[in-house]
C-alpha cells in the first residue's frame, strides 16, 4: 500500500485491473486506492505475471502492507485471494458498525467502495442520485462530495438531534475529510505551542504586474493570475535564508529540508480542504509556480490527485482572500513547524515616507500571518522572515519575473 499523504495511515482496494495469471506490465493501472483524502489509480511497479493478490476489493489496508506479487517468470503459478490473509485490516466502516452496504447502495453494491457507502449512507443519498465519473462509471468519494456542494438541500442528517439542542437546530453528519481533518487539527492545537505574527504589505508592484499583464495570461494560460502565485514565489525564497521555518519538529531536533515544498490547501466545496504539495517551489520560476498551484488546485477539486501530491510538504500556505477575510490564524500541521495565511488585499490609505516629507497614498495593502510552533524558532527568526517575504513582494521586479 502506498503512502498517501504525510496523515493518511491506511487506504482501501476498490478494484483489481488485473486478475490473478495476467500478464503485466510496468506503469499501467494495476488497482484503484481510495483514503480520506485521495482516490487514485496505482500503476504497476514491474512487469511480469500477477502471481498473488493478498488484499481484496473492499478491504482496507495499512500503509506498506504488501497488496500483491509480480513475478518475472510467466510460469509461476497463481495464488489465490486469500480473505483471511493477515495483511488484510478491518475497514473504518467496519470498525465503527456502518450499515451495510447493500442496504444503501442495491443494484450498485459491487461498484461502491465502502468510503464511498460510508459517505452516502452518512448524507442519506442514493447512489442512483449520484453521476460517477470513475472507471466504468463507478461513483467516486470526489462525485460524492461534489453532488453534496452542488445540492441546494442541506446533507440529511445521521440521527436525530438530542433533547436539549434548540428548537430546529438540526444536526449536520460530518464527511470523511471533514471529519480527519478535524482530528488532525484538534491534535495539532493540542501538541503544538502556536504563535501569531502578522505584517501588511503593499501589493503595489504585484497588482501593476496584474493590471498589465493578466488579460494575456489568461488567455494564454486559460486560468487568472491571482495573489496567491507571488506569495508562494516569494515565500518560497524566504524559506531558503530561513531554513528553521522550513523544517520538521521531532522530538527534541528539527530536521531542516533542503528542498520548499510548499502545501497549498485547497477548498473543496465547503467540504472539507486537501492540501497538494507544489514540490521544489524555490527552484520554480513565477510562471513555473503559478501552473503549479493551478494544476494541483484544479485536480484537488476533479478528485485527480495522484498519491506523490499530497506527500513531503514542508511548508503550508493557505488563502482566504477571496472571502474578504482581513487576518486569519491558521493552525500549523505536524510535523510542519509554520503556516502562513494569506488574506484580502484591499485598497488602504497609507502614508508614505520620503526625503520630502510624508504623504498619504491609496495603496493596495494585505496581511501576511504566520502561526509557528514556538519550540522550533523564537519571534525574531519568525519576524524576520515575514519581513523578508513583505521586502519582496514590495520591491521584486515582477514583470521580469513574469516573463521568465
Amino acid at each position: 500500500m502506498p503512502q498517501l499523504g504525510e496523515t493518511v495511515a491506511e487506504g482501501t482496494v476498490t478494484k483489481w485491473h488485473k486478475k490473478v495469471g495476467d500478464p503485466v506490465k510496468a506503469d499501467e493501472v494495476l488497482f484503484d486506492v481510495e483514503t480520506d483524502k485521495v482516490s487514485t489509480e496505482i500503476p504497476a511497479p514491474a512487469s511480469g505475471v500477477l502471481a498473488e493478490i493478498l488484499v481484496a476489493e473492499g478491504v482496507t489496508a495499512k500503509i506498506g502492507v504488501r497488496l500483491a506479487v509480480i513475478r518475472e517468470s510467466a510460469q509461476a503459478a497463481p495464488v489465490p485471494v486469500s480473505p483471511q490473509s493477515d495483511a488484510m485490516v478491518p475497514s473504518a466502516g467496519q470498525l465503527r458498525g456502518a450499515p451495510p452496504e447493500r442496504s444503501q447502495t442495491a443494484g450498485l453494491g459491487s461498484r461502491l467502495s465502502p468510503v464511498v457507502s460510508r459517505l452516502l449512507a452518512e448524507h442519506g443519498l442514493n447512489p442512483s442520485d449520484v453521476r460517477g465519473t470513475g472507471r466504468d462509471g463507478r461513483i467516486t468519494r470526489e462525485d460524492v462530495l461534489a453532488h453534496i456542494a452542488r445540492s441546494a438541500q442541506p446533507p440529511a442528517a445521521s440521527r436525530q438531534p438530542p433533547a436539549a439542542s434548540p428548537a430546529g437546530a438540526g444536526t449536520v453528519a460530518l464527511n470523511s475529510v471533514r471529519k480527519r481533518t478535524a482530528e488532525h487539527m484538534a491534535k495539532a492545537w493540542a501538541s503544538v505551542p502556536h504563535v501569531l505574527q502578522v505584517v501588511e504589505a503593499d501589493f503595489s508592484r504585484v497588482d501593476q504586474v496584474r493590471r498589465m499583464g493578466g488579460r494575456q495570461w489568461k488567455e494564454r494560460e486559460g486560468f487568472s493570475l491571482t495573489y496567491l502565485p507571488f506569495i508562494a514565489h516569494a515565500a518560497a525564497a524566504a524559506l531558503m535564508k530561513y531554513p528553521r521555518l522550513n523544517a520538521s519538529f521531532y522530538g527534541d531536533h528539527l530536521v531542516l529540508h533542503r528542498r520548499v515544498n510548499l502545501g497549498i490547501a485547497v477548498d473543496l466545496g465547503f467540504e472539507g480542504l486537501l492540501v497538494p504539495v507544489a514540490k521544489d517551489a524555490a527552484s520554480k520560476s513565477l510562471p513555473a509556480l503559478a501552473r503549479a498551484i493551478n494544476d494541483l488546485a484544479t485536480r484537488a477539486r476533479a478528485g485527480k490527485l495522484k498519491p506523490d501530491d499530497m506527500t513531503e510538504c514542508t511548508y503550508t500556505v493557505t488563502n482566504n482572500g477571496a472571502y474578504g477575510t482581513l487576518l486569519t490564524a491558521a493552525i500549523i500541521s505536524p510535523p510542519q513547524v509554520a503556516i502562513l495565511s494569506t488574506d484580502a488585499v484591499r485598497k488602504r490609505a497609507v502614508v508614505i515616507e520620503s526625503a520630502q516629507g510624508d504623504s498619504v497614498a491609496v495603496r493596495p495593502v494585505g496581511m501576511l500571518a504566520q502561526s509557528f510552533d514556538h519550540r522550533a524558532v523564537d519571534g525574531a527568526y519568525s519576524a524576520a522572515f515575514l519581513s523578508q517575504v513583505k521586502s519582496l513582494l514590495e520591491t521584486t521586479d515582477w514583470g521580469e519575473e513574469l516573463q521568465v
